[in-house]
């Protein structure tokens, strides 16, 4: 099977896991890192002639992966769809704004390719997604996370996480309002909703709970299909507690799928 080339736009916690594992790969070659414009000469040097960093995706790449954040989407991304190239997407809390899944969707369209929106942090999403083709009544989402992993949002204007001795519900809103308001941590619920009924009908309670070290994530589903419930306890990426390490490893998946014989 040949080679699968790879732009990977962002060097982030998530990009950087996502290159360290993937950077001796037989069968995957990341040959572009996309970076703002004044990280480029310091990561250049960083990592050498193995891999070309720019602030640009380049002209005939196959393939991109975006773990850069949501402002990504519309500057990196959307240009790509439309010239065609393939893209597989982590932000998917970006898709609270209203219209821009439609606007990359139609790029995708013209540019006659897709764009991948990848599970990241959660499991279920293929039993959700089949779930909804016979209809779904509710569905919520409860993420559980210590104090930590809530720091740089807006959790920190409504209580002191240092001094939390039990836990804490900082939002109980659909998943539109908490990808709006929590874009860092919130990727799950946007994820789950555009797998089921949609984010303004997918429920969402977010917590704060000093009791936890883990990121918890809970799933009740309930329609023809039946019942389904489901818990996650992920561990935290050690650079980025607000990211599950399980995201990185759904990049990964993507990846290893796209020059494996057989998927699942």
């Amino acid at each position: 099977m040949k080679v699968q080339e790879l732009t990977l736009i962002g060097f982030g916690a998530i990009g950087r896991a996502v290159y360290q594992r993937m950077n001796q790969h037989e069968r995957i070659r990341i040959t572009h890192i996309v970076v703002s414009r004044g990280k480029v000469a310091q990561l250049q040097i960083e990592l050498g002639e193995a891999v070309t960093v720019s602030h640009q995706v380049p002209i005939g790449t196959p393939l991109i992966l975006e773990c850069a954040g949501h402002r990504a989407l519309t500057e990196h991304v959307w240009p790509a769809l439309q010239r065609g190239v393939e893209c597989a997407v982590l932000s998917i809390g970006a898709f609270s704004e209203t219209g821009l899944l439609e606007k990359l969707q139609a790029a995708a369209e013209q540019g006659q390719t897709q764009i991948h929106l990848l599970a990241g942090a959660i499991g279920g999403v293929d039993a959700l997604a089949a779930a909804k083709q016979a209809g779904l009544d509710s569905v919520t989402y409860i993420g559980r996370k210590p104090p930590a992993g809530w720091r740089g949002s807006v959790a920190e204007q409504l209580v002191n996480l240092d001094a939390l001795t039990e836990p804490f519900v900082i939002l109980e809103a659909s998943a539109r309002e908490a990808a709006r308001l929590y874009p860092k941590n919130a990727n799950v619920a946007a994820t789950l909703s555009l797998a089921g009924l949609g984010l303004d009908q997918t429920r969402v309670r977010l917590i704060a709970d000093p009791s936890v070290s883990d990121n918890i994530h809970e799933i009740e589903a309930r329609g023809a299909f039946g019942e389904m419930h489901v818990r996650m306890r992920g561990k935290p990426l050690p650079d980025n507690p607000k990211t599950s390490a399980l995201t990185v490893l759904s990049a990964i998946r993507f990846l290893e799928n796209r020059t494996s014989s057989v998927t699942i």
